[in-house]
């Protein structure tokens, strides 16, 4: 459930940071006449994403074992790539999300009402169907029928509407390059663990083999249906039984990727660490105030 909450606070609260950016901006600039077209894009963005989580959660349910298998399994792999990106690219931008929002806005604003449709949609969608698809896999991955990890993801986004309206308010006031790396980092423990159980997954689909191939067996130790085989479960999807593959798996992504997510920022560049931005800097609330 935690590690659901943690998504849906991750990916909402970057959604809700770009619309009180654009909000922000059209109010402070005078331009509510553009408010309509900039909502509607952000319903149509939660609109599809609410659809593509439903054809995932209908559709996988026809098909047959195998087939839910590979498609789940295909789709965790997926679902790792787009977090493990996301991360990255938020760590890398969000000093400078703000102008870059503003003059895609600018842009939109010249062109017409079709325009701020498709910038509020572009902005949002992207989160939402990341959000989706990775919701998806972390409750199949789950597998035990409860509803839990839905109410995790829920409140996770219910939380993140709300920071939205208290920066958007200038109530609240955090550092978001701190904030960024450490649901990032968590984030990355968390895809981990869904990359493996995806590379399980496509195992019991008999697309990769070593499935009766077992690393170790701690299944007396930690019981699975126990209250903390249970808990590990939930957030970081550990399995007690885990194959040779899946171990290897585990340790190849969350090793380096953590590594360099931790590395200061322009490491892998060779640019060397960047000055961290300053406290003001760090503020979507200034949002309100552009």
């Amino acid at each position: 459930m935690f590690s659901n909450y943690l998504i849906g606070l991750r990916e909402g609260l970057e959604a809700s940071l770009v619309v009180c950016i654009l909000i922000a901006y059209l109010v402070k600039t005078g331009r509510r006449d553009a408010l309509k077209p900039i909502w509607t894009g952000i319903g149509v963005a939660v609109a599809l994403a609410l659809g593509f989580g439903c054809a995932l959660e209908f559709g996988s349910q026809e098909l047959t074992f195998e087939a839910q298998e590979m498609l789940g399994g295909s789709l965790s792999v997926i679902a790792v790539g787009l977090v493990t990106w996301m991360v990255f690219w938020m760590r890398r931008t969000a000093r400078h999300l703000k102008a870059e929002l503003h003059g895609k806005l600018d842009s939109a604003l010249s062109t017409g009402t079709v325009a701020l449709v498709v910038t509020a949609f572009l902005a949002v969608g992207r989160e939402g169907l990341e959000t989706a698809l990775f919701v998806w896999t972390s409750v199949r991955a789950a597998g035990d029928g409860s509803p839990r990890p839905l109410i995790g993801a829920g409140l996770g986004l219910a939380t993140a509407v709300f920071l939205g309206w208290l920066f958007y308010r200038g109530a609240l006031r955090i550092n978001l390059a701190k904030f960024f790396t450490w649901t990032g980092g968590m984030l990355v423990v968390v895809a981990a663990g869904v990359l493996a159980y995806g590379f399980h997954d496509l195992q019991e689909a008999d697309f990769l083999p070593g499935l009766t191939d077992k690393a170790f067996d701690i299944s007396g130790a930690i019981p699975p249906d126990s209250w903390y085989g249970t808990l590990l479960k939930g957030i970081f999807n550990f399995q007690p039984d885990p194959t040779v593959l899946q171990v290897t798996v585990w340790l190849l992504y969350l090793i380096p990727t953590l590594a360099l997510f931790l590395a200061p920022v322009g490491f892998a560049s060779g640019k060397g660490k960047v000055k961290e931005p300053d406290e003001q800097g760090s503020q979507p609330s200034e949002a309100s105030q552009a």
